[in-house]
């Protein structure tokens, strides 16, 4: 199977794809949630409708679009345009200021920016001539259409993300972020009957590529909010009965503590979090005998390790600390290296990783050529690791001509130890 949305919308056109809790009225009261759900049907027209759309304003074969917004259904629609188009999207974080948001731009080089009318006063810092809002976008009459029967290559760039403040850049081909869908029905038996419950912006990884992408993937349901509200969470896991919640510590933290918890929970079966959770929210979580599984990924792979927190075999338990990652998973292959020599068995190094899960490359400045696949680097011109997950997480390396080589294995820079059993921990002891 491929990441075709048509194909889902075939097999089952009258499923619900997306439900955008996101409340219409702005000064709504607190916990209002207004359920509007779209069908793989529907989210498979408007992919189409979008992708007539952006052909007419000029995007073809090759070229970037930046989207600036919050999560949207729109979002999600347009990476399907694009794929259609065989273009690539490159989502911009609606949290990064008006002097970080200008670093993606410099890599990316977009024919297009569709930015959402809120952002305005980011939108005004940025160095692109032709921009969208999404309502306009949406009123784009059609002048051309794509190819009715495309046949996108699976090995060019789809998708790029960028680091957390802004850089680097890097590029996902169709192909890795499939594989990034398989690993997360294997890691955590996604299916298409579960209910998501999505706590983090899609402009990232751990939010897009390891949750939104599979869980449609799978032919499951998604619940999207503009903006992470944990009263309005409570309410929508609560009302649409959701079965798997992901998100960072903050926000499951947030979910513990608000006073619809109880209810929200019910259907509940599993947690996946981007870092480590403190004992009380753990426990709020595990009381309930809901899986609690970390994952621990990078920008450069969205998942690489993933463990189950609190479980019960003796092996489980002594591998429940705050430094511990897990094992790798499915498609991420992963090595530990110390001065040059492999490490085999238990022991620590220099930790890299390889496999189909991971990212094309880096994308570098625009002067080597006006499209994604063109620019694709060996190394990142930036001195930020552009990690996500966990806020804690010391030893990486801010040197990127010594972390982070595509080549046949990334270098992330940071060490890592691996026990008797198989399973890793972060390194902090140089």
């Amino acid at each position: 199977m491929s990441l075709s949305l048509a194909r889902r919308a075939d097999l089952f056109p009258d499923r619900t794809a997306v439900v955008d809790v996101s409340e219409d009225d702005l000064y709504a009261p607190a916990r209002t949630i207004d359920e509007d759900r779209v069908s793989y049907a529907t989210l498979s027209r408007l992919a189409d409708a979008l992708a007539t759309r952006l052909a007419t304003l000029g995007v073809d074969p090759g070229d970037t679009v930046c989207l600036l917004s919050r999560n949207r259904v729109t979002s999600l629609a347009l990476l399907f345009a694009c794929r259609r188009l065989e273009a690539t999207l490159a989502p911009i974080s609606h949290l990064l200021t008006p002097v970080t948001v200008e670093r993606p731009f410099d890599a990316l080089e977009p024919t297009l920016l569709v930015a959402e009318p809120a952002q305005r006063d980011l939108r005004r810092s940025l160095p692109v001539d032709s921009v969208v809002t999404i309502d306009e976008l949406a009123t784009v009459e059609s002048e051309s259409d794509p190819d009715p029967n495309p046949s996108p290559n699976p090995n060019r760039p789809l998708l790029a993300l960028h680091g957390e403040d802004g850089r680097p850049v890097v590029a996902y081909s169709e192909r890795a972020l499939e594989r990034n869908c398989l690993t997360a029905v294997v890691a955590w038996g996604c299916s298409g009957s579960d209910t998501v419950s999505l706590l983090a912006p899609l402009s990232t990884p751990d939010s897009l590529a390891r949750v939104a992408l599979p869980t449609l993937y799978v032919g499951g349901r998604l619940l999207l909010d503009r903006a992470f509200d944990p009263g309005d969470a409570v309410t929508a896991m609560d009302c649409e009965r959701a079965t798997l919640a992901a998100g960072r510590p903050g926000a499951l933290r947030d979910l513990a503590t608000d006073p619809g918890f109880d209810e929200a929970v019910d259907a509940l079966e599993r947690v996946v979090v981007s870092g480590s959770l403190a004992d009380d929210v753990r426990t709020a979580f595990s009381n309930r005998g809901i899986s609690i599984y970390r994952a621990w990924g990078r920008l450069e792979c969205p998942t690489a390790f993933t463990r189950l927190i609190g479980g019960e075999s003796e092996v489980q338990q002594n591998h429940d600390h705050e430094d511990a990652i897990g094992v790798p998973v499915p498609d991420c292959y992963v090595r530990l290296v110390d001065d040059g020599d492999l490490i085999e068995g238990a022991g620590a190094g220099r930790l890299e990783l390889s496999g189909p899960v991971l990212a094309s490359g880096y994308l570098t400045d625009g002067s080597r050529g006006n499209r994604p696949s063109d620019r694709l680097d060996r190394t990142a011109e930036s001195d930020d690791a552009g990690r996500f997950g966990d806020a804690d997480d010391r030893g990486w390396s801010d040197d990127l001509d010594d972390a982070g080589q595509f080549d046949d294995w990334f270098d992330t820079g940071m060490r890592a130890r691996r026990d008797e059993s198989g399973r890793y921990s972060l390194d902090h002891s140089r």
